[in-house]
Protein backbone atom coordinates (compact mmCIF):
# COMPACT_ATOMS: atom_id res chain seq x y z
CA UNK A 1 0.00 0.00 0.00
CA UNK A 2 1.19 3.53 -0.84
CA UNK A 3 -0.07 7.05 1.53
CA UNK A 4 -2.21 7.42 -2.06
CA UNK A 5 -3.85 4.38 -1.40
CA UNK A 6 -3.98 4.47 2.49
CA UNK A 7 -6.02 7.52 2.51
CA UNK A 8 -8.63 6.82 -0.58
CA UNK A 9 -8.96 3.63 1.41
CA UNK A 10 -9.69 5.67 4.63
CA UNK A 11 -12.17 7.93 3.45
CA UNK A 12 -13.86 5.08 1.41
CA UNK A 13 -13.42 6.74 -1.72
CA UNK A 14 -14.79 4.66 -4.48
CA UNK A 15 -11.00 4.15 -6.47
CA UNK A 16 -10.00 1.31 -8.64
CA UNK A 17 -6.15 0.27 -8.86
CA UNK A 18 -4.14 -1.12 -11.57
CA UNK A 19 -1.41 -2.59 -11.66
CA UNK A 20 1.76 -2.88 -14.56
CA UNK A 21 5.51 -4.25 -14.53
CA UNK A 22 7.66 -0.97 -15.00
CA UNK A 23 10.33 -0.61 -17.58
CA UNK A 24 13.22 1.20 -15.64
CA UNK A 25 14.16 2.46 -19.42
CA UNK A 26 10.52 3.60 -20.32
CA UNK A 27 10.97 7.35 -21.65
CA UNK A 28 7.66 8.31 -20.17
CA UNK A 29 6.00 6.90 -17.04
CA UNK A 30 2.69 8.27 -17.75
CA UNK A 31 2.86 6.93 -21.37
CA UNK A 32 4.02 3.80 -20.23
CA UNK A 33 1.36 3.25 -18.23
CA UNK A 34 -1.46 3.86 -20.55
CA UNK A 35 0.35 1.37 -23.08
CA UNK A 36 0.50 -1.25 -20.52
CA UNK A 37 -2.54 -0.87 -19.00
CA UNK A 38 -4.49 -0.50 -22.76
CA UNK A 39 -5.69 2.82 -21.87
CA UNK A 40 -6.84 6.29 -23.75
CA UNK A 41 -3.54 8.17 -23.13
CA UNK A 42 -5.90 11.01 -22.59
CA UNK A 43 -7.63 9.59 -19.98
CA UNK A 44 -4.05 8.85 -17.93
CA UNK A 45 -2.54 12.46 -15.84
CA UNK A 46 0.53 12.85 -14.63
CA UNK A 47 1.66 14.99 -10.99
CA UNK A 48 4.14 17.62 -11.69
CA UNK A 49 5.33 19.97 -9.38
CA UNK A 50 6.08 23.69 -10.08
CA UNK A 51 7.72 26.37 -7.84
CA UNK A 52 6.43 29.68 -7.71
CA UNK A 53 8.93 32.78 -7.35
CA UNK A 54 7.92 32.51 -3.76
CA UNK A 55 9.06 29.40 -4.21
CA UNK A 56 5.47 27.52 -2.80
CA UNK A 57 5.38 24.22 -4.75
CA UNK A 58 2.26 24.04 -6.20
CA UNK A 59 0.79 20.44 -7.98
CA UNK A 60 -0.22 19.96 -11.34
CA UNK A 61 -2.09 17.33 -12.84
CA UNK A 62 -2.43 17.38 -16.65
CA UNK A 63 -2.57 14.57 -19.44
CA UNK A 64 0.54 12.58 -20.18
CA UNK A 65 0.10 13.35 -23.77
CA UNK A 66 0.57 16.85 -23.24
CA UNK A 67 2.43 19.31 -21.49
CA UNK A 68 2.52 21.62 -18.33
CA UNK A 69 1.52 25.42 -19.49
CA UNK A 70 3.53 27.22 -16.64
CA UNK A 71 2.00 30.62 -17.72
CA UNK A 72 -1.61 28.99 -17.43
CA UNK A 73 -0.62 27.56 -14.21
CA UNK A 74 0.78 30.46 -12.71
CA UNK A 75 -2.49 32.58 -13.50
CA UNK A 76 -4.43 29.57 -12.10
CA UNK A 77 -2.35 30.01 -9.07
CA UNK A 78 -2.41 33.82 -8.72
CA UNK A 79 1.38 34.16 -9.11
CA UNK A 80 3.52 35.49 -11.29
CA UNK A 81 5.93 33.07 -12.60
CA UNK A 82 5.91 29.49 -12.00
CA UNK A 83 8.85 26.93 -13.32
CA UNK A 84 9.61 23.16 -12.94
CA UNK A 85 9.97 22.23 -9.48
CA UNK A 86 13.55 20.63 -8.47
CA UNK A 87 13.24 17.25 -8.05
CA UNK A 88 14.52 17.06 -4.88
CA UNK A 89 12.20 19.33 -3.39
CA UNK A 90 9.24 17.84 -5.14
CA UNK A 91 9.97 14.61 -3.78
CA UNK A 92 11.54 15.79 -0.04
CA UNK A 93 8.04 17.57 0.07
CA UNK A 94 5.75 14.49 -1.00
CA UNK A 95 7.26 11.79 -0.09
CA UNK A 96 7.41 9.86 -3.59
CA UNK A 97 9.53 9.12 -5.93
CA UNK A 98 10.26 10.59 -9.71
CA UNK A 99 8.05 9.02 -11.92
CA UNK A 100 5.37 7.77 -8.77
CA UNK A 101 4.41 10.85 -7.53
CA UNK A 102 0.88 11.00 -6.73
CA UNK A 103 -1.22 13.55 -5.79
CA UNK A 104 -3.02 12.15 -3.22
CA UNK A 105 -1.42 11.67 0.07
CA UNK A 106 1.25 13.74 -0.14
CA UNK A 107 3.12 14.37 2.84
CA UNK A 108 2.51 17.95 3.04
CA UNK A 109 -0.85 19.54 1.57
CA UNK A 110 0.37 21.76 -1.63
CA UNK A 111 -2.39 23.61 -3.23
CA UNK A 112 -3.27 21.10 -6.16
CA UNK A 113 -4.55 22.39 -9.80
CA UNK A 114 -5.97 19.62 -12.27
CA UNK A 115 -5.92 20.35 -16.23
CA UNK A 116 -9.87 20.54 -16.82
CA UNK A 117 -9.77 18.07 -19.97
CA UNK A 118 -10.28 15.84 -16.95
CA UNK A 119 -13.63 16.69 -15.80
CA UNK A 120 -15.66 15.15 -18.79
CA UNK A 121 -14.34 11.57 -18.28
CA UNK A 122 -16.48 9.19 -15.74
CA UNK A 123 -12.95 8.39 -14.37
CA UNK A 124 -9.15 9.11 -15.10
CA UNK A 125 -5.73 7.63 -13.95
CA UNK A 126 -3.11 9.12 -11.73
CA UNK A 127 0.11 7.47 -10.12
CA UNK A 128 -0.68 5.63 -7.10
CA UNK A 129 2.28 6.37 -5.61
CA UNK A 130 4.55 3.64 -6.80
CA UNK A 131 6.18 3.58 -10.15
CA UNK A 132 3.99 0.56 -11.89
CA UNK A 133 1.06 1.71 -9.81
CA UNK A 134 -1.97 3.83 -11.04
CA UNK A 135 -5.31 4.54 -9.24
CA UNK A 136 -8.59 4.95 -11.02
CA UNK A 137 -11.26 7.44 -9.89
CA UNK A 138 -13.49 9.97 -10.98
CA UNK A 139 -12.01 13.51 -11.42
CA UNK A 140 -14.45 15.37 -9.00
CA UNK A 141 -13.19 11.89 -6.37
CA UNK A 142 -9.87 13.21 -6.83
CA UNK A 143 -10.43 17.69 -6.74
CA UNK A 144 -12.48 16.31 -3.61
CA UNK A 145 -9.37 14.64 -1.62
CA UNK A 146 -6.41 17.06 -3.00
CA UNK A 147 -8.39 20.69 -2.61
CA UNK A 148 -7.69 20.50 -5.82
CA UNK A 149 -9.38 23.47 -8.72
CA UNK A 150 -9.72 22.65 -12.35
CA UNK A 151 -8.12 25.29 -14.79
CA UNK A 152 -7.09 25.36 -18.38
CA UNK A 153 -3.19 24.78 -17.21
CA UNK A 154 -2.38 21.74 -20.25
CA UNK A 155 -0.91 22.00 -23.36
CA UNK A 156 -1.71 19.43 -26.64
Amino acid sequence: MTPALDLLKKVRAEHRIHSYEHDPKAASYGLEAAEKLGLDPAQVFKTLLAASEKNELLVAVVPVVGSLDLKALAHAAGVKKVEMADPAAAQRSTGYLLGGISPLGQKKRLRTFIDSSAQPFASIFVSAGRRGLEVELAPAVLAEHTGAAFADIGRA
